[in-house]
Formats: structure tokens, C-alpha cells, sequence
């Protein structure tokens, strides 16, 4: 009698989407979108997918759980802002959490997330996104300091996630926030030793929301700040 023949072994490639497809049900079911945000999502990852291979959008460890660790995770901002239509996304890099909010808000009447980023490949990958999605963004490739000057009109809120410091968020921040723009700030781990440091520079009133995916993150809320000393800048170099 034969031996049966090894099965073969799923290829990583497979068990990879196989796991994705899995995260993206968990993902959905912990903050869910409309039937044309799905597809929007989908098309956005596929697309990050691709391009990983060329460009370091997201850290290669979290793809089998890009959609729990990055599309949930921006996704989340929207319920602490239901009303707002106008965003502005520091360092949107791989486009979050910035372009995930403008795929949500498409469908909106007058919604637009303002996606900044200063590196030319992250920009690039930032426009074919919005070329593939069709999402509500405006890509500005510039310094985050150069687009806050030039940004007129009314905006809502600001969001950043994994760019800077707290202390030094605040300081692009501080010109949006005092126009009447709410900051969610996006934190890990260390969000408590981030708020001691930035009170040395900064009067502040925040409140800390928990991540709803987990892996102790946080969202920082701010509506008003104050500096302590006017004169300094926040890191201690003239301004």
C-alpha cells in the first residue's frame, strides 16, 4: 500500500492573505463603514500592499493585521468627531490616519481631510490612493509648519499619528487648535510620559480616550492649549 502524499504547505503568501481576510472582519465589526467605505478600504490596501514591497509604508510586522492595527485604529476618530467635515492629518505617510478618514467621508457633502507630508515617495503613494479610491483628500507636499500657515478657512479637526512628540504636535498644532479645531492625537504606551513632558511647555485640559484595537494606545483630545513661556519655542531653541 502507497504512503499518502505530504500535503503541501500553504505558502506564506496565502496564509498572509488569509489572515488579512480575518482582520479585516474584526476590523469592520469593531468600526464599521458603509457598503462604499468598504470598497474604498479595500482598494486602499490592496494598493498599500504593492507598494510595501518598494516604499516602508507601514512596519512589516503589522501586515497580517493592518486592518485592526491601522485602518480600525483611524477609523476610530470619527466618533469622537461625527460632525466634522474638515480634517487636517500631520505626517500622513502610508495614509493614516488621514486618508482612512477621507475614504469615510467620500460619501459627505463638503468633507475633506487635508493630507500633509513631506516625503516625495509617501506622496506619491498618497496621490495614486486618491486617484484609485477616490477619496475626500488634498495632498500637500510640504513641511507641516509651511501648510499650517497657508491652510484659510474653517477646519474641524487635526490628527497626527506617530510623527512627533506631544509637545511638539501641539506646536504645529497651536494656530488650527486656536481657529477652533479639536486635536486627536494618536498615542502609544508612553502617552503619559508624553503629557508630563508637554505640560513643561504647555497649558493643557486633554482627554484620554482608549484605543478601541487595543495594543494600549491612545487617543489624546485637546480643544484648547496655551503656551507657558511665549518666547521659547517648545524645544528649547529660538524661535
Amino acid at each position: 500500500m502507497r504512503a499518502a502524499a505530504p500535503r503541501p504547505k500553504p505558502s506564506t503568501e496565502s496564509s498572509l492573505e488569509q489572515r488579512l481576510v480575518a482582520d479585516r472582519a474584526t476590523a469592520l465589526a469593531l468600526t464599521p463603514v458603509s457598503r462604499e467605505t468598504e470598497i474604498r478600504l479595500d482598494r486602499y490596501v490592496a494598493l498599500l500592499q504593492t507598494w510595501q514591497a518598494k516604499t516602508n509604508l507601514v512596519s512589516p510586522s503589522t501586515l497580517p493585521t493592518l486592518w485592526s492595527r491601522h485602518v480600525s485604529d483611524s477609523l476610530q476618530l470619527l466618533a469622537l468627531a461625527p460632525g466634522a467635515k474638515t480634517w487636517v492629518d500631520f505626517g500622513s505617510g502610508g495614509g493614516f490616519p488621514g486618508l482612512v478618514l477621507a475614504c469615510a467621508l467620500a460619501d459627505r457633502p463638503g468633507a475633506v481631510v487635508h493630507l500633509v507630508e513631506r516625503n516625495g515617495k509617501k506622496a506619491g503613494f498618497l496621490r495614486e490612493a486618491l486617484r484609485v479610491t477616490g477619496a475626500a483628500a488634498v495632498i500637500h507636499h510640504a513641511d507641516i509648519k509651511d501648510t499650517v500657515d497657508r491652510l484659510a478657512g474653517p477646519l474641524d479637526c487635526v490628527t497626527a499619528r506617530a510623527v512627533a512628540p506631544l509637545q511638539q504636535l501641539m506646536a504645529f498644532a497651536e494656530p488650527l487648535i486656536k481657529r477652533g479645531a479639536k486635536a486627536l492625537f494618536l498615542k502609544g504606551q508612553d502617552v503619559e510620559a508624553e503629557l508630563t513632558e508637554a505640560t513643561k511647555y504647555w497649558k493643557i485640559e486633554p482627554r484620554l480616550h482608549s484605543s478601541l484595537t487595543g495594543g494600549h494606545g491612545w487617543i489624546v483630545e485637546l480643544d484648547w492649549i496655551e503656551r507657558r513661556n511665549p518666547s521659547p519655542s517648545v524645544d528649547g531653541s529660538p524661535r
